[in-house]
């Protein structure tokens, strides 16, 4: 609850915290017990340490691991207050936040999206069992079936006929249009 009289209908933003390297999954569990225990959940709403594959070949085979996209950082939904700056600055491990002068700066909208991790809800106008149109890309002028529909990836899964079979293709929502 934030004591400085702003209300909770404001919009939590993501900010982001600078951490000692090697600690910010201790920070991310630390944080979150924190929100748990002083029950924040509504003002500190999602903590994220970034990750991706990455695929490394060693001795000639093939391994995939998980990497930090942005070593030394976590990634906080929240909206700021004295209190929520309070408890995420004083969380051990944690150095400070990212903007000028130590006042943390919350991400851009178009920060965000480059990120890729949290992106507005799309709308489309297919589903499953649809005629789509393949608009762009090498396979522009392709029609096919949609398949299936992943909409935290933004990508739909078309059969599309090549060569006289059946094809499954993956494609950006922004490929394909409704015929």
């Amino acid at each position: 609850m934030p004591q400085d009289g702003s209300n909770n209908e404001e919009q939590a933003k993501w900010y982001v915290a600078h951490t000692y390297s090697g600690y910010e999954n201790k920070v991310k569990d630390t944080l979150e017990r924190a929100v748990e225990n002083r029950h924040m959940q509504d003002v500190i709403q999602e903590i994220v340490v970034p990750m991706e594959e990455r695929i490394e070949i060693k001795d000639g085979k093939k391994k995939t691991t998980l990497g930090k996209v942005f070593p030394g950082y976590v990634l906080v939904k929240m909206i700021l207050t004295e209190e929520t700056w309070y408890v995420v600055r004083n969380v051990r491990g944690v150095t400070g936040f990212v903007g000028a002068g130590g006042k943390p700066e919350p991400l851009t909208e178009e920060e965000i999206r480059k990120m890729g991790f949290e992106t507005a809800p799309v709308e489309i106008d297919f589903e499953a069992g649809d005629t789509v149109k393949v608009i762009s890309g090498p396979l522009e002028s392709f029609v096919g079936v949609v398949e299936s529909i992943n909409m935290e990836k933004a990508k739909v899964k078309v059969l599309v006929s090549m060569f006289g079979r059946e094809t499954p293709v993956e494609l950006d929502f922004g490929q394909v249009q409704k015929m």
